[in-house]
C-alpha cells in the first residue's frame, strides 16, 4: 500500500502539506491542492485513519444527538450530514436520547469517552434543552444547534419559522378565509413556536382578532392532529382551515375530515408544515411548507469544522397543493 510518503515524494510536496491537504486543512493553495489530490489519486493512497488521529489531536468524529417524532425531518438533516461529513473526511455517528431523566446524561457521558468527537449537532427539540446544553458546555465540547435558543454558549443555525408561518397565514388568508384554527406545537419544539408568532402576525396585519379558542396544542404526532381537530371542529363555528404545524399533524386531520364526511378542500382547508413524503402522496396532496433539511444538515456540519465567519441564511417555501382553496361560499 501507498505509504504518506510515496504522496509527497510523487507530488513533490513535504510530508506536512499532504497531511493539510487530506485533513482539509486552510490556507493551502489550490495548485499544491490539485497536485496531491493527482498524486493520491495515482497512488490510490488511503489515510491511516489511527495516524490521522494521533497526528491531529482530532477524532474525526461529529456526534449527531436527536429526539423527534418525525423521522423524516430527522433523515433528511442527517443525509446532508452525512455526505458533508463524508466530503470533509469526517464520519457522523447518530445516537437517540431521551428528552428527560438522567439516562441521557449517562449516553453522553459514554459516547463522549468512547468516541471522543470533535463536534456534537443538536436538532431540535434537543436544541432547546438547557440541561444537554449546559453539560456540552461543561465538556467543553464543540456544538452546534439547528434552530435553537440563541443565548446558549454554542453556535445556533437559525431558521426562518417566523417567516414560514406568516407565509402559512398570508396564504389562508389570500383564499379568503377568515376564521382559521391553528395546532401548535410542543412546548419543548422552541423553534416551531415561532411559526406560530409568524401566523399570528398575519392575522393581526389583516385586521383579524385572536381568538383563543381556535390555537389548540399538539403533540407533532398524527393521533394528536386528530385529537386537536376533534376540539376545532367541534367548536360552535368550526374554522373554514386549519394550519397544523407539522404534516403528521394535519394528516390527522385529514383523516378526521373523512370520518366527519366534511370535503378538503372544498369545505375545509388544511395546510401542514414540513413537506413529508406522506403529504405529497396523502389524499388530497398536502399544502406544506418545505425546509431545504440536507442544505441544514450540511450547514451545521460546515460549522463544527469549518467555522465559516457567517451564518447560514435557509429559505424556506410554501407549496401550495390541493387541500387548500377558498372557503365554501
Amino acid at each position: 500500500m501507498a505509504s504518506i510518503h510515496d504522496v509527497a515524494a510523487l507530488a513533490g510536496v513535504s510530508i506536512k502539506t499532504v497531511s493539510r491537504v487530506v485533513n482539509k486543512a486552510p490556507n493551502v493553495s489550490e495548485q499544491l491542492r490539485e497536485r496531491v489530490a493527482a498524486a493520491i489519486q495515482q497512488l490510490d493512497y488511503r489515510p491511516n485513519q489511527s495516524a490521522r488521529r494521533l497526528a491531529g489531536g482530532r477524532s474525526f468524529m461529529i456526534a449527531f444527538l436527536y429526539n423527534n417524532p418525525v423521522a423524516s425531518y430527522i433523515s433528511g438533516i442527517q443525509a446532508g450530514a452525512v455526505n458533508r461529513c463524508r466530503e470533509l473526511g469526517y464520519h457522523l455517528v447518530v445516537e437517540l436520547i431521551p428528552l428527560a431523566g438522567d439516562e441521557r446524561f449517562d449516553i453522553l457521558e459514554g459516547l463522549a469517552a468512547a468516541l471522543r468527537p470533535d463536534g456534537v449537532f443538536l436538532a431540535p427539540p434537543l436544541s432547546d434543552d438547557p440541561a444537554v446544553l449546559e453539560w456540552l458546555a461543561e465538556k467543553k465540547l464543540p456544538c452546534a444547534r439547528i434552530a435553537g435558543p440563541n443565548g446558549a454558549q454554542s453556535l445556533n443555525i437559525v431558521t426562518p419559522e417566523w417567516e414560514a408561518g406568516r407565509m402559512v397565514a398570508d396564504h389562508l388568508l389570500g383564499l379568503g378565509h377568515r376564521r382559521i384554527g391553528v395546532i401548535t406545537p410542543p412546548p419543548a419544539h422552541e423553534a416551531a413556536t415561532h411559526r406560530v408568532d409568524g401566523f399570528r402576525e398575519g392575522l393581526a396585519a389583516a385586521g383579524l382578532a385572536e381568538e383563543a379558542e381556535l390555537f389548540v396544542e399538539g403533540g407533532f404526532d398524527y393521533p394528536s392532529g386528530i385529537a386537536a381537530g376533534e376540539t376545532l371542529l367541534g367548536l360552535a363555528e368550526p374554522p373554514t382551515a386549519i394550519f397544523a404545524t407539522n404534516d403528521d399533524m394535519a394528516l390527522g386531520v385529514l383523516q378526521l375530515a373523512r370520518q366527519r364526511g366534511l370535503r378538503v378542500p372544498q369545505d375545509l382547508s388544511v395546510v401542514g408544515f414540513d413537506d413529508t413524503p406522506a403529504s405529497l402522496t396523502a389524499w388530497p396532496p398536502l399544502t406544506t411548507v418545505r425546509q431545504p433539511l440536507a442544505q441544514m444538515g450540511a450547514a451545521v456540519i460546515d460549522a463544527l469544522i469549518n467555522r465559516p465567519a457567517k451564518a447560514p441564511q435557509f429559505d424556506f417555501e410554501l407549496v401550495p397543493r390541493e387541500s387548500s382553496a377558498p372557503p365554501p361560499a
